[in-house]
């Protein structure tokens, strides 16, 4: 059985670089994600033997609104796993701070709404992307 490791931490704009890159998102200029990473409220990056092969972080204003970005796992390690330990890390973050009613939203890319919809989010109405859970 394949061992990987989480460890709560962001990941540098080097990786956050290369998992945009094999995942096909855009990269966004490396002063502007070391910005976004500095302002995130939590992160989470999994490793196999020491290499970064995916992340998630949690970003807003960590009291009303959590929004879960960068959940990425690296296309040769997908359907393993990872990106639920990952979710699942990421839902510990959030089960620890938020308080009842609080929003967390996401934006799902393409073709993996089902992933989250398993993890209990909701896909939102079409004049309205994206989706979302309140915490209880």
């Amino acid at each position: 059985m394949e061992e990987f490791t989480l460890v709560k931490r962001l990941p540098t704009v080097a990786e956050i670089k290369d998992f945009h890159g094999a995942v096909g998102w855009d990269n966004v200029d490396d002063t502007a994600t070391a910005t976004a990473l500095k302002n995130s409220l939590f992160g989470v990056v999994a490793l196999d033997k020491g290499k970064a092969i995916g992340c998630g972080r949690v970003i807003g204003d960590g009291g009303m609104y959590f929004y879960i970005q960068d959940i990425i796992v690296l296309p040769e390690y997908q359907g393993r796993g990872i990106g639920r330990m990952i979710m699942d890390a990421v839902m510990d973050y959030i089960s620890a701070v938020a308080k009842p009613n609080a929003f967390i939203g996401l934006m799902s890319a393409k073709d993996k709404a089902g992933f989250y919809l398993k993890l209990g989010f909701a896909e939102r109405p079409p004049d309205r992307p994206g989706m979302f859970k309140v915490w209880k």
